[in-house]
């Protein structure tokens, strides 16, 4: 993978973080962390004892304060922010307690697990004038950022349909008593492990979705939280999204977007843990078929370096409030759909 330079921070001194979780996706995030003028890691706090003392000797912590909990990690003085690397039910609470104590909130997805709990914890940042930044990094590669401003151009036209999918088998080399493998802390597995980030890009693309249907199924694994999804979007303009995640076949990822004067794919030729690029093809009517190879990007770094930003009042954070909590909207109504196995309306958010 190519190195690529991060800006320098703009005079101030870099976003002191605190970070709940020090697991699989925690350990990505340090890596990132560590070369990164706008954020710098102080605390950590992981739960689990053998994992703290394991974590003394990790040259990524090397003068980083080791905590017990979150409790600990938000008492921490000195802190700006925390960064959420924990399982899902505990979001609503940990972001709550961090607003509280005045810290700005970076939540690896999903946000919550429930619409309800999304908005007050969206309300909760808000009313005290915190950034609430969320991990869909899907939104920082280069070329869905492009195909946005492609989009906004009008040169697809009218968007149709969009076919995703975000697929892996990661998961097997986990032990069983992992919590991604259990219905009680990830619910619909394949959706909340890699499935909401194309949920999320549909939402980018074109808004709050109102109906949805989704099945799930056990059939390439014995993971109690299941291995195959899919799901159908039904958008307010006729559009449709068409959603894979699968959890017990070999990587593969690609978001597809056709509009009314052409389709544009991306492709990706690695996991996003440790991304090598983009195969990108082009069909415009008219024009002849173009495919390209786009170079790897720090898609993680760049979310968390917007959050950043944000704190520092340099930008806007790109992701909207009111896209967070359609997101978790939809997450809701696919559980949902799920277990009635049955078409769902997808709950409208309250304007934060």
């Amino acid at each position: 993978m190519a190195t690529v330079q991060t800006p320098k921070h703009p005079g101030q001194r870099p976003v002191r973080i605190g970070m709940v979780g020090y697991g699989w996706w925690g350990k990505t995030i340090a890596r990132q962390l560590a070369s990164s003028s706008w954020l710098d890691l102080k605390a950590v706090a992981e739960n689990h004892a053998p994992t703290r003392e394991a974590m003394a000797s990790d040259p990524l912590l090397s003068g980083v304060a080791i905590v017990d909990g979150a409790q600990a990690l938000i008492a921490q003085p000195g802190l700006d922010a925390v960064i959420l690397c924990t399982p899902h039910p505990q979001h609503a609470e940990q972001i709550l307690a961090a607003a509280e104590a005045g810290l700005h909130v970076f939540c690896e997805k999903p946000l919550c697990l429930t619409l309800a709990d999304a908005q007050q914890a969206v309300a909760a940042c808000q009313s005290r004038g915190l950034v609430l930044g969320i991990g869909h990094e899907r939104r920082f590669e280069p070329e869905v950022m492009a195909l946005r401003e492609l989009i906004a151009r009008g040169e697809l036209g009218q968007i149709l349909q969009i076919e995703a999918n975000f697929s892996q088998d990661k998961f097997f080399a986990l032990p069983k008593d992992n919590w991604r493998l259990s219905n009680a802390h990830a619910p619909v597995g394949p959706l909340t492990a890699t499935g909401i980030h194309l949920v999320d890009l549909s939402i980018a693309l074109l808004g709050p979705c109102e109906t949805l249907w989704a099945r799930l199924a056990t059939l390439g694994s014995d993971f109690e939280n299941g291995d195959t999804l899919g799901i159908m979007m039904g958008f307010p303009n006729g559009a449709n999204a068409m959603i894979s995640a699968v959890l017990a076949t070999p990587f593969e990822g690609r978001f597809t977007v056709y509009g009314s004067k052409g389709w544009i794919e991306i492709r990706d030729r690695t996991h996003p843990e440790h991304p090598t690029g983009w195969d990108i093809t082009t069909v415009l009517r008219g024009q002849d078929k173009q495919v390209r190879f786009s170079p790897p990007h720090p898609t993680v770094l760049s979310n968390l370096e917007a959050f950043a930003k944000a704190i520092c009042q340099e930008a806007p954070y790109p992701v909207t409030a009111q896209e967070m909590l359609a997101n978790v909207a939809a997450l809701e109504a696919i559980m949902k759909s799920v277990g009635s196995k049955s078409l769902m309306p997808v709950a409208a958010p309250r304007q934060p």
